[in-house]
Parts: structure tokens; C-alpha cells; sequence
């Protein structure tokens, strides 16, 4: 019997799952809430679509087919759109394309046809329809088969009792990655069944089908080229990945248009960025944003003030903390409970402290509370099929739900965001926004019922196709909030519930996990496949916030936590869990205190480079924590590491996700050399090496010709002026970087108030230089006065010396610092400072 990739995965999964103990597992109280059964689509019962006629548009084609239509709309040379549509309805486009098809610039493309297939093409694809039996296929420019329908049942696309699908031919050396956030240990998704559903899913396992998040968007690998698919359905829909044969793979919704977007690569990267073109690109996160938050539903008023100091007494770096819901009033959004306020005020006028306070889309039924009234005064929340408004029970009790789906309900909601921004809450979370309900009959499913509606009474929208946006309309009504409240400054929303395009408002992060290690081993290939989906700004809740890690796992956690887009510890209540841990750095002893410190410290020692890493996320929508594949799509064995990830573009981290464990196999990839960041020892790509990783050690490589911008230490992110950049450098013949700078707070780089430095580090034959060149100036208040440039593996320099200007030798990296001209050598590392004035015009030759 010959075995599938995907078979042999799942073998192997079943196996470790074997050997694995649940001595920790999670208690019983625990448990998951799922939506009604799967709807399956009725394969004796696909339409069978045949090509009537032809007529071509000024950016496409339409395809008459009989009581369809059919349109291939070009919207870009490697961007196309598939639509069918009953005859006479309007195509489809959801909230959650920014760029809407009347932005894209017209290019030019040839149309032609004969009896069988009608061809369109651009510069970079063939797009070809099948006429008899309707089917679409696409080409690169070479000719190569990129996806194409699947014809063999007779049926490709179309609509199933209102459901539309679409069959994919594949093969089993095909792969696919994104469709957001999905649960499993596997980054590779072929072979899964996955359902779109806003869930939330407290205490969530691998096995979990439906989380917090819909993204309906995937990209395909076959044959070393990436495309992706953005299937624009808003309704509940499912994905079924060559899971049934290793043939053909599909997709449908419970409802909607068929609707789907195609784009082609042939680089992952390619597709990310076309896509994130079409549904927005996220902005330039605040600096303190990508600092350390800490977190716990259940902190006392003083229990927020105390951990604060303890972090500042301990000097461990900290930016940030939140407020979980007890700071209101009873629960209800927009009000304080005065001690809260109270709290917020002296961590404020504590050094360096922002704060994020979660807020709840439920508005409690209370005709004394002013929010209701308004809402209810103003026809503003979700309705019963009779008209009545929606109630059900939340955190206060019954609520009502504001409907987000109305730009005026968005507005009112943004404009109360003032009794939150102007008490000092610098940033808004925004939780239990699926949307949740606490009810779990059949009619629920601890959402609101499906016949609810949203929208006006000539233009309803049903729930069935509003639940998956509705927390991508309250995310862009909090943006909103500080455009309106605090206009230019940065704002920073973080969100439990997503649909495409809310990279745009928010930050994601994966809602409630577990203190277990399957959580920490699943966290990683699900923010790779979130940050696949066009959503670089993720993380999850370090230590797990369900249940209560042990120190070992919690060390574990905090070494990959600091290498997280966002990095936040948050914890459960402790009347919820059956051990009473805290979850802080020293809460589990001084060994772990240490550990915690050490690579807390290195994430704020790396805020430069993280930081330059989000800009380049902001212009492209490149993942920041990338699994290999990213990268390394020619590397066929980087395509099912699910335990490895790129942070950045240079640094590949191999963390320990298995209790007890202490030594792990890491794959490097070819084509590349490496160096182990610890130790200096530099390996050849394209082996996998075992390495030791006792308790306090991650694993971690830079890939040569590396440049990594780093600083010092701070106890948070504008502690101290960025005076000395140092230039991490790992070279073998020529390392470059592209420096960005802006004042990391403001909007003000929008207008192009920024600076971007290029540095170019190259051997020669018998010496090495150094040149930087100012590409961009336009922020004029930098602080940088100097570069240390820090040669890992390099020789013993004779001299160094730009132009005419001799570099001293000093006898400790200390004595370089705020002296320019000067160089130490660490004999022991062989590492090379030199500390070269920012100013410098002329190359530095190192000899």
C-alpha cells in the first residue's frame, strides 16, 4: 500500500499521541462549544453548468450560462475574479475587500475562443474556460498548469440548494497553508476538513473544528509556485482539502454568492501581498504595542498597580498592562468601576506603562444605562424575526447587540470610545465578538440564533451571513474610535474574531487556549497559517490561560513567547482553575524568573529589527512569524515543519514543545548557510543536526549574510533614546539591510516623515567594508549618533580605517560605545565592534 503524505502525517501524529502523558490534561469543567452539525453538500445534486454565450467586458468576460452568468473579471495581471451569479444579480463583494474592483487599474489582456474553450490572457497568465462543461483553468506564462477545476463528476462549480462549491483538481505532491486560524499540530493543511465559523471555543483542542477566526483564504504550493484562493463567502462554509481523495479538493458555503478571487505567485510572498492589496494592508503597529503585556482575568484593582512595580523592581521589561473586564461598572461597556479608574490613573503616572482595557460588543438591558437607552432610542441593535430587538445573556446579563453591519451604529460606537481613551486606556480589546451568547440549545449554539437580522427592514441581513463579519465591523468602528479621539496617533485594537481584511483594524490573538503542551506545540503552526492569511500581527496567551502551566512549561512558553508578533501573557480566573498559579515571570521560582528575564530582555534588544520586520509587513503583508515553507518554498523538506519558524527574514527558531524534553532535531534549510546564535558554530543548509536545549536554552539560527539591528536593553520601549544601532552582522560574502526609522507613535510616516538607511558589509579578497548610504531622510529626529557594527566569526583586524581616519583599538565593547573611531575584538567569540559615527560618509575598511 502506498501512503499519502498527508497519511503518513496522521500515522505519525497517532503515534506521538501514543507515547504522550495527560497526567496534566485538562480538567473536565472545560469545555468546547460547537455550531449545529456540518452541512454536506449533496454530490447528486451539482449543477451541471454548460457555456451559452460569450461576451466580453472592458476588464473580463461574461459567460451566459442559462439562468447564470458566469464572470472572469482581470484585475490585475496575476489577480483574476470568479463569479456565478443568478442572471441579473449583481456580482459579489464583501466588506472585506478594501481595494474594490473600480480602484484596479485596467490592463491589457487578449480574448478569444473556439467551439471547445474560450482563452483569456495577461502578461503572467492563461486563464482557459471549458465551454461544455463549465470549468476554468490557469496557466502560467510558460504554459504550466498553475490550478484548474475539477471535470471528472461533471460538475465544477455552481450552486447545491443554494450552497455555492467549486471542485479543484490537486494531486498528492500539492499543499496548502492559511485559512486563518485553524487548530491541529500540522502547518501543512492538506488532508484536512475544515469548517469557517466564528466559535468561541473556550479551552479548544487540536481536534477543535471551528475558533475564533474566518479567514476564507488559502494558498496552494504545486510544483515549487504558490497560488492562493480567496473564496469571498461571509456565510459558514467548509473546506474539504483532499480530504476525501487525493484527486480533488473543494469548498462551499451554507449560503452567499459563488465568489472567489485567484492569485498567482509563483512566490508564496507574492501571494500574500496581492492579496493583502485587495483586502488591505495593515498600518505600522505603535513601538510600545510590540512590547511584553501582561494580563489576567481576575486582577484587583491593586493587584494591576502591584505586578506593574514588581516588574519594574525586578527590572524585567514590560510596556504594557490590560484590564480585563471587572474594571466596568457591572460589566456594562463605557462605564468604570472607580477603583479600576482609580488604578489606571497611578499606573499612568508610573514610568512607561500604556494600557489596554477589553471591551464587549453586549450592551446590557438596563433602561437606567444610558448606552442601552441610546441604542434602543435609536433602533440601533440586532433584531428578532418579528422586529423585537435580540436579547440574550452575557457577561451582564441580557443584552442587546449593536449592529455593526450600519455605519451609523459604528460611528455611535467609535464616538463612546471616549470614556475609555480620555481616562488614559491607550489601546482597545476587543473580546466575546463571534458573537458570543451563553446559550447553548439548538437554536443558539452560543451565538445568536441564525434568524436573527442585522441591517434595515428593506435590506436584511441574516445572521447566517453576518455572523462571520461581525467583529471585523466592531474592529473598524474601534479604529474608529481613535481617529476620532486621539487623531494621528497610532491605534492599537487586538481582536478575538476576524474575517478577511480585518488586518486592516487589528491585531489577532487565538483566543482561549489551554495550559497544556499540545497548546504550545499547536500555537505554532497556527499563527504561521494566521500570518499566511494575510495577518502578521497575532500571538497567543503565553502560558496558556485555561487551566495553570507548571514551571517547566510555562519556561517553554515564555522562550517562544518572546518571539511572538504579539507577545502577551493573560491567565484565566482562579475561581476557574483547579490550581491556584499565577502566571508572571517569578511566579514559579527564581530559575524561571531567569529564564523569563533572559528572553524578555532579548525581544526588547531585538525592537529594532522586530520593529522594521512589521513595517515590511505593512508594505507587503508578509508574515512576521513565517513558517519555513515561507521562505524556503524550492526546499521541498521545509514544507511539513510544523515545529520551526522563521521571526523575521533571519532568524529561524526551533523551540522545545515536548515535556521533558532537553535536545531536539532541527532541519536546515538548503541552499543557505547557518550559524547558531549561541554558540557562532556556522553549518552547511540542508541537514538536520540534533542539538541540546536544556530548560533555559531555545534553539535558534541565523541565516548568513544576515544583517540583525539591535539595541540595548530597555524596561520598555521609549525608556531611552536609540542613540547606538548595532548591526548584528553574520557575513559570508555580502550582508545588506534596509534600516527603517519613524517615531514609532505617531501617523506622521504616513506622509512620509521616516528615514531609511541601506547598509552594505562585503568581503574582498583581503579585507571587509563597511558603507551605509541615507536613502531616505525625511524624519529629522533620530537619535542615532552611532553604529556598532558586530562581526560574528571574524578574524583579528590589523587596522581599520575610513579614508584617512584611523580607528583605535580599545580593550572592552563598553569603551566603544559613545566613541566613535573605535573597535574591540572578543578573542574568546571572535566577535568584532566597531563603533562607526553615524555621520560617516567614506567606507570603512576592516583589514
Amino acid at each position: 500500500m502506498v501512503l499519502s503524505k498527508k497519511s503518513l502525517r496522521v500515522l505519525a501524529g497517532l503515534s506521538l499521541a501514543a507515547t504522550v502523558s495527560f497526567s496534566a490534561g485538562v480538567p473536565s469543567a472545560l469545555a468546547v462549544t460547537q455550531p449545529e452539525a456540518d452541512t454536506p453538500l449533496q454530490k447528486g445534486n451539482l449543477q451541471k453548468l454548460t457555456v451559452q454565450g460569450v461576451t466580453e467586458l472592458s476588464n473580463g468576460v461574461k459567460f451566459d450560462l442559462g439562468s447564470y452568468e458566469g464572470y472572469i473579471r482581470i484585475f490585475d495581471k496575476d489577480l483574476v475574479k470568479v463569479s456565478v451569479v443568478e442572471k441579473g444579480e449583481e456580482e459579489f463583494e464583501s466588506r472585506g475587500i478594501e481595494k474594490k474592483e473600480s480602484e484596479w487599474k485596467r490592463v491589457p489582456f487578449s480574448a478569444n475562443g473556439s467551439a471547445e474553450e474560450y482563452t483569456i490572457k495577461t502578461d503572467e497568465i492563461t486563464v482557459k474556460i471549458n465551454l461544455k462543461q463549465f470549468g476554468v483553468k490557469f496557466l502560467d506564462k510558460e504554459g504550466n498548469v498553475i490550478n484548474e477545476d475539477y471535470l471528472n463528476q461533471g460538475a465544477t462549480s455552481g450552486y447545491e440548494n443554494g450552497k455555492p462549491y467549486v471542485f479543484k483538481k490537486t494531486n498528492e505532491n500539492e499543499d496548502f497553508y492559511g485559512f486563518g486560524e485553524q487548530t491541529g499540530l500540522e502547518v501543512n493543511k492538506r488532508g484536512d476538513s475544515i469548517g469557517l465559523w466564528n466559535t468561541d471555543a473556550y479551552a479548544y483542542t487540536k481536534d477543535t473544528k471551528y475558533v475564533y477566526t474566518s479567514i476564507p483564504f488559502f494558498i496552494g504550493l504545486k510544483d515549487k509556485k504558490a497560488y492562493g484562493i480567496f473564496f469571498d463567502n461571509t456565510h459558514r462554509s467548509y473546506y474539504e482539502m483532499a480530504s476525501e481523495s487525493d484527486d480533488y479538493y473543494y469548498f462551499y458555503a451554507n449560503g452567499g454568492k459563488l465568489t472567489y478571487y485567484f492569485a498567482y505567485g509563483p512566490e508564496i510572498g507574492d501571494v500574500i501581498d496581492r492579496y493583502t492589496e485587495l483586502t488591505g494592508k495593515m498600518d505600522v503597529p505603535a513601538k510600545w504595542s510590540l512590547g511584553l503585556h501582561q494580563s489576567k482575568w481576575g486582577y484587583t484593582a491593586d493587584e494591576i498597580l502591584n505586578v506593574a512595580k514588581t516588574y519594574r523592581e525586578k527590572n524585567i521589561p514590560l510596556d504594557t498592562m490590560h484590564f480585563d473586564i471587572d474594571y466596568m461598572d457591572g460589566y456594562r461597556v463605557f462605564t468604570w468601576n472607580q477603583q479600576y479608574k482609580d488604578a489606571l490613573t497611578q499606573l499612568k503616572e508610573m514610568e512607561g506603562f500604556h494600557a489596554i482595557a477589553i471591551n464587549d460588543p453586549a450592551v446590557k438591558q438596563d433602561e437606567n444605562y444610558s448606552i442601552y437607552q441610546e441604542g434602543t432610542n435609536k433602533d440601533f441593535w440586532a433584531k428578532n424575526p418579528d422586529g423585537s430587538n435580540y436579547i440574550g445573556p452575557v457577561w451582564p446579563g441580557d443584552s442587546a447587540f449593536p449592529d455593526f453591519s450600519k455605519q451609523e451604529v459604528r460611528d455611535w460606537w467609535a464616538q463612546h470610545h471616549d470614556v475609555l481613551l480620555n481616562a488614559g486606556i491607550d489601546g482597545i480589546w476587543n473580546d466575546m465578538n463571534e458573537p458570543a451568547v451563553f446559550i447553548d440549545d439548538d437554536r443558539h449554539a452560543h451565538t445568536l440564533p441564525l434568524d436573527t437580522y442585522f441591517g434595515y427592514e428593506d435590506n436584511k441581513i441574516l445572521h447566517t451571513e453576518y455572523h462571520n463579519l461581525y467583529g471585523h465591523d466592531e474592529a473598524e468602528a474601534t479604529y474608529d474610535a481613535f481617529k476620532m479621539h486621539k487623531p494621528g496617533t497610532r491605534p492599537f485594537v487586538l481582536t478575538r474574531d476576524m474575517y478577511a481584511g480585518t488586518q486592516r483594524y487589528a491585531a489577532l490573538w487565538t483566543g482561549d487556549n489551554v495550559s497544556n503542551w499540545e497548546h504550545l506545540e499547536m500555537s505554532l503552526p497556527m499563527n504561521m497559517n494566521v500570518g499566511m492569511s494575510g495577518v502578521a500581527f497575532v500571538g497567543n496567551d503565553i502560558g496558556g490561560f485555561a487551566a495553570r502551566p507548571d514551571a517547566e512549561l510555562f519556561a517553554r512558553w515564555i522562550e517562544v513567547g518572546a518571539f511572538l508578533p504579539f507577545s502577551r501573557i493573560h491567565y484565566d480566573s482562579d475561581a476557574k482553575a483547579e490550581i491556584k498559579q499565577g502566571q508572571e515571570p517569578w511566579a514559579f521560582g527564581p530559575e524561571v524568573e531567569a529564564i523569563s528575564k533572559k528572553y524578555i530582555e532579548m525581544r526588547y534588544q531585538l525592537l529594532p529589527y522586530l520593529y522594521n520586520e512589521f513595517k515590511e509587513a505593512a508594505d507587503t503583508g508578509k508574515p512576521v512569524q513565517q513558517p519555513l515553507v515561507y521562505q524556503f518554498q524550492n526546499d521541498e523538506k521545509t514544507y511539513d515543519i510544523s515545529d520551526q519558524y522563521m521571526f523575521g527574514d533571519s532568524m529561524m527558531l526551533a523551540p522545545v514543545v515536548k515535556q521533558g524534553q532537553t535536545s531536539r532535531e532541527v532541519y536546515l534549510p538548503k541552499d543557505v548557510k547557518w550559524t547558531d546564535y549561541w554558540t557562532g558554530k556556522e553549518y552547511e543548509g540542508g541537514q538536520t543536526i540534533t542539538v541540546d536545549a536544556p530548560l533555559d536554552h531555545m534553539p535558534i539560527f541565523v541565516k548568513n549574510e544576515s544583517i540583525i539591528p539591535t539595541r540595548e536593553v530597555q524596561q520598555y520601549t521609549d525608556e531611552k533614546p536609540l542613540t547606538n544601532l548595532v548591526l548584528d552582522t553574520y557575513l559570508e560574502e555580502e550582508a545588506t539591510y534596509s534600516f527603517y526609522e519613524d517615531d514609532g507613535a505617531t501617523e506622521d510616516y504616513k506622509t512620509g516623515e521616516y528615514n531609511i538607511t541601506e547598509f552594505k558589509v562585503e568581503q574582498k579578497p583581503n579585507h571587509i567594508t563597511f558603507e551605509q548610504k541615507q536613502k531616505v531622510k525625511k524624519y529629522s529626529d533620530s537619535k542615532v549618533q552611532q553604529y556598532t557594527l558586530k562581526l560574528n566569526n571574524a578574524e583579528k583586524p590589523s587596522k581599520i580605517q575610513a579614508g584617512n581616519n584611523k580607528y583605535k583599538q580599545v580593550g572592552s565593547i563598553e569603551e566603544t560605545q559613545g566613541k566613535p573611531n573605535t573597535f574591540f575584538y572578543d578573542e574568546n567569540a571572535k566577535v568584532l565592534y566597531v563603533s562607526i559615527p553615524a555621520d560617516e560618509k567614506k567606507k570603512v575598511q576592516i583589514r
